[in-house]
């Protein structure tokens, strides 16, 4: 029978280490919550029936505000004449205002409509290679750019230089380079200090809804801003519109969600990760203002991007955030 010898094991010493230690987890990357909720908040649709049931109540609402209103008049003349003739003068310029309010508003639309018109006409001539609609789509365009004095230089060189082109996409081009390249410029600079001004009122602003509430303001007018640019001032109504046809059109492309990725080669790599959390959410926000900016410029353009560079949310954010980060 054999005799086991003892083995001696010698171990490293532990005496600094802390088993009840570990590493905190990262922090998730910002996520652009302002923005998300204001796009959510935007692209909702009411049913049929929802707007049936809303146009309904708004008819009633506003009947039985017409019957009182003039019951009210009516009722004060045969009181006391003077107020009631007042009355009935303030009650005239309501319904002069309304008037008028409804009048800009379908003006609106119908200029919003006539972008759309002009869109689908300048796709069907490229498809086609129809020259003789392509020069109908430039006149149509000079024309509606006429009463611009800034476009009238851009105007002139290009009813200078549209004989040379003996063909459709020549001629389609050619537009699209003179008349529409000093809108774009305009255009992306409406974008970045849109994305900027997203960018450090989600950054400075402590409470979640007012950033919400100054994201969807900010966008809202950056859109109107970039379709009176076009040539399709909209309305109150035709804004709201506008934003929602905005928003489907950035869903339909799949450009909503943005990662920390994108904002690293805005940002120089990891540097939004040693800022503020807050400071991040405002660069994230920014960086979908800017998308937003981008699908509002191809919704409200006459012309789709064929000759000319589409916008880049990383040019446009380079841009936009240029000093941001010297200043913070």
């Amino acid at each position: 029978m054999s005799v086991r010898k003892p083995f001696l094991f010698e171990l490293d010493d532990q005496s600094g280490i802390d088993p009840g230690a570990a590493a905190a987890p990262p922090d998730a990357p910002p996520e652009g919550r302002a923005m998300m909720r204001a796009v959510q908040v935007s692209r909702r649709r009411m049913s049929l029936s929802a707007r049936l049931g809303l146009s309904a109540l708004s008819g009633f609402v506003i009947l039985a505000i017409s019957v009182a209103a003039w019951d009210f008049v009516t009722g004060l003349v045969v009181r006391n004449a003077a107020l009631g003739y007042l009355a009935l003068g303030l009650l005239v310029v309501i319904t002069v205002a309304t008037l008028a309010f409804s009048l800009r508003e379908w003006a609106g639309f119908r200029r919003l409509r006539q972008i759309d018109s002009l869109r689908m006409q300048a796709e069907l001539a490229r498809s086609t290679s129809d020259r003789a609609q392509s020069a109908q789509l430039m006149v149509a365009l000079s024309e509606l750019y006429a009463p611009r004095p800034e476009m009238r230089w851009p105007r002139e060189h290009l009813a200078e230089m549209a004989p040379d082109q003996l063909d459709a996409q020549g001629l389609l081009d050619l537009t699209e380079t003179v008349l529409l390249a000093p809108l774009d410029d305009a255009a992306r600079r409406e974008v970045e200090a849109a994305a900027r001004q997203v960018a450090l009122l989600t950054a400075m602003l402590p409470l979640a809804l007012v950033d919400v509430l100054a994201a969807l303001i900010t966008n809202l007018r950056m859109i109107r801003r970039v379709a009176e640019l076009y040539g399709g001032r909209a309305g109150t109504l035709g804004s709201l519109r506008l934003m929602r046809g905005v928003i489907t059109h950035l869903l339909a492309t799949g450009a909503v969600a943005v990662g920390e990725d994108m904002i690293g080669s805005v940002a120089s790599g990891g540097l939004v990760s040693k800022l503020s959390r807050r400071f991040g959410e405002g660069i994230v926000n920014g960086a979908l203002t800017a998308r937003l900016g981008i699908a509002a410029i191809e919704v409200c353009r006459p012309l789709p991007f064929h000759a000319l560079p589409r916008p880049r949310t990383s040019n446009i954010m380079s841009r936009a955030l240029t000093g941001l980060f010297d200043r913070a």
